[in-house]
């Protein structure tokens, strides 16, 4: 007979990609941009540096929100500078007034190191920055920065080093770290003032009449939802109305650019999953086949299985499709001996059967006696001979004839309750047999065995196998079923 082979499932057209509402795609883009000045706001204090060399303009505007203003001392220093060289350009340089400004300057310096005004703005290595580089431009026996700066701001050494290579040489290797030197404010409560609210503050009342409007219309759809529930329908939301843990927003804005497709980030959240479940999958796996296994261990070795299989009575044992399978499995074994067991072991008899009688009737003075008889001294022979014919012809035709009347006893009352009483007696008797101490013992021992290498073997191709492969499986699984 033909088999009918299944048809492969037909392969679905390709979705196209629902149509995202510019209303979403622009409240991505809003969620986005206040997420991006969040974290600017958050990385401007450590980078201020940077921003100052390279976008000077920017620390000018952004400065005010977050208290940050000039360092007076500092501020002095480099406006003091600036005069000096004015000075320079009007008078030269070994005029009393340069002298003056070199002497101001020299006492500023002093006054810097003194009183430190960079440990304000947890600057303090600026400083020592400064007067490493001061000592090892102008050295002193003492090694001291005092000493450096007072020799640096002299008519003397500019004269002889050259005032336009020594000054040049401030602007690029002191100034910026003076430069970098601020002061920051602090509010009421303690803290450096921040005015980051005012900047976010329209944000957030953009997205506090969003989730309003929200959550009405879900509302408004689902009558039996309450606003409590609506509200709650979107609660990843409710991060962007929070002024504080603002770096929570990141999860509805990545929520948001998913939904608007800004990019899709499904392909990046199926490989994110399948890494934490290949990663977890094979834990939790070892762990259950080994408590399994361990169960399955314990149970033999104290008899309970024995217990729930052999006894009549099962107490904690449910039966759940009243089917005794000992008995079961003996009517099936029965059949298989009768019906295909022995007609295959057919030639092995009557080989056996033929050699035994012969060797029987060898053996038996009554067959040494009818050899001395003329004229029916072969008769035991054939006689031999044809009972292993009669036999041979029984265990030829028997099996079948013995499958046919069981198949009659089986549509017979009287049959079935024969049957029934011969496959119970032989469930009992194995059970009986198989709960003999040496017997049982001997298999406990031998099925426990088996389990702890079976637990060992399995484990071990367990942490062998590749689970990614397995999740592609799964994966190609998910694609040809049912949509």
């Amino acid at each position: 007979m033909t088999r009918k082979l299944k048809s492969s499932p037909t392969p679905h057209p390709p979705k196209k990609p629902a149509k995202v509402p510019w209303f979403e795609r622009l409240m991505a883009l809003t969620a986005l941009l206040n997420l991006s000045l969040v974290l600017f706001d958050i990385s401007y204090v450590p980078w201020r540096d940077f921003y100052l060399r390279q976008l000077p303009i920017l620390t000018t505007i952004y400065d005010p929100f977050k208290g940050i203003e000039p360092h007076r001392d500092t501020q002095k220093y480099l406006e003091t500078v600036e005069q000096l060289k004015l000075q320079v350009i009007a008078t030269g340089l070994p005029s009393p007034q340069v002298a003056s400004k070199l002497q101001e300057l020299s006492d500023l310096s002093a006054k810097t190191i003194d009183e430190d005004p960079f440990r304000v703005a947890s600057k303090t290595g600026n400083l020592e920055k400064i007067k490493d580089r001061m000592r090892d431009r102008v050295p002193n026996p003492q090694d001291s920065a005092k000493e450096s700066f007072q020799t640096f701001w002299s008519q003397d050494y500019l004269t002889k080093k050259g005032w336009q290579q020594e000054i040049t040489w401030f602007d690029r290797r002191i100034a910026p770290l003076i430069a970098a030197n601020y002061y920051r404010k602090i509010g009421e409560n303690g803290e450096f003032q921040d005015n980051f609210w005012l900047l976010d503050l329209p944000f957030i009342a953009l997205f506090a009449i969003e989730f309003l409007a929200r959550t009405y219309l879900i509302s408004r759809r689902h009558p039996s939802v309450t606003w409590r529930a609506a509200m709650l329908w979107r609660w990843y939301d409710i991060f962007l109305l929070i002024p504080a843990w603002r770096l929570l927003r990141i999860l509805p804005v990545t929520v948001r650019i998913h939904q608007a497709k800004m990019p899709d980030l499904q392909p990046i959240r199926q490989q994110i999953s399948r890494g934490f479940v290949a990663n977890f999958a094979q834990e939790l796996t070892e762990v259950v086949v080994i408590q399994l296994i361990n169960q399955m261990q314990q149970s033999i070795s104290t008899g309970e299985l024995a217990k729930q299989l052999f006894q009549s009575q099962k107490q904690r044992y449910l039966d759940i499709n009243n089917i005794n399978e000992i008995e079961a499995i003996a009517s099936r074994l029965i059949q298989v001996t009768v019906c295909k067991v022995l007609p295959q072991l057919q030639p092995d008899l009557e080989a056996l059967l033929g050699y035994n009688i012969e060797l029987f009737l060898k053996q038996s003075p009554l067959y040494q006696g009818f050899q001395q008889v003329p004229g029916i001294g072969n008769l035991p022979a054939k006689l031999a001979e044809q009972l292993v014919a009669e036999l041979s012809k029984l265990a030829t035709h028997g099996p079948q004839n013995a499958y046919e009347a069981f198949k009659t006893a089986s549509e017979d009352p009287a049959g079935i309750q024969l049957s029934n009483r011969l496959v119970q007696h032989f469930g009992q008797a194995l059970g009986s047999e198989l709960q003999r101490e040496q017997t049982l013992q001997e298999i406990q021992l031998l099925l426990t065995d088996f389990l702890e290498e079976f637990k060992i073997n399995y484990i071990q191709r367990l942490s062998e196998e590749d689970f990614e492969k397995i999740l592609e499986q799964a994966k190609q699984l998910q694609q040809i079923g049912p949509h």
